[in-house]
């Protein structure tokens, strides 16, 4: 697929048209691929720009979204919506590392899974669609890709306390995690991670370290027992 097979293919996943999609395609390189091209600008202005208009964004998302909340509350809040972790779990959803352009090195490093690349990917593609577009279009993206998937974003890194809870409240048994593989060089591991409850295997989940495999697995698990979030249960 060429590159501009692939700049097409992220707008149609979006539904925003670039009128200049050299925005898009700046956005989407990192300063090792633009150094070796040397004729492409990496992302890390548009990253500059995007975070702004991330963070304006979800002060007024949350403004409106809770009336009630101080604001040393609404801050906290704001920032654990827009912290690199929560930006990464939105890039995987978008699955940005497929689109990115390393340069080789940073390839071999394991760059295109590194949650601060990918989690600066998606300011990056905020700015340049403030750009091209104007505030509305970029508030709209946020607001749907990184805002409204907060509960998700919420539920995965709290998924083992969760599913313990679960297991306990329904009396379902034995709870147990196993890493039962291991692959890739010692730089680039990828663990798989089983959970089983009362001897049943539930969830499998893969992940670059061992609790982010288990994450993955009782995340499974959840969806699985048909864990409702908005009943706790």
């Amino acid at each position: 697929m060429t590159e501009s097979d692939r700049l097409t293919e992220f707008q149609n996943k979006i539904g925003y048209t670039w009128k200049d999609d050299t925005l898009l395609a700046e956005a989407f390189t990192h300063s090792s691929y633009a150094n070796e091209q040397k004729d492409r600008r990496d992302y890390e202005r548009l990253e500059f720009l995007g975070d702004a208009v991330l963070e304006v964004t979800a002060s007024e998302f949350l403004y409106r979204r809770f009336p009630d909340l101080k604001e040393g509350e609404l801050t906290k809040r704001r920032a654990s919506m827009v912290c690199e972790t929560a930006l990464a779990w939105c890039a995987r959803d978008l699955e940005i590392s497929s689109y990115l352009l390393l340069g080789k090195g940073e390839e071999a490093a394991g760059g295109r899974e590194r949650e601060t690349i990918i989690a600066d990917v998606m300011e990056a593609i905020t700015g340049a669609i403030y750009l091209d577009g104007g505030f509305e279009e970029a508030k709209r993206f946020v607001t749907h890709y990184i805002l409204e998937n907060q509960e998700n974003i919420r539920l995965f890194y709290d998924s083992k306390t969760i599913l313990q809870e679960v297991v306990q409240g329904r009396k379902l048994g034995n709870l147990d995690y196993e890493i039962t593989d291991m692959k890739g060089p010692e730089h680039r591991r990828i663990f798989t991670s089983v959970v089983k409850i009362g001897g049943r295997l539930m969830g499998t989940g893969e992940g670059t370290s061992k609790k982010i495999a288990e994450q993955k697995a009782a995340y499974q698990a959840l969806i699985a027992l048909g864990y409702d979030e908005t009943k706790k249960q």
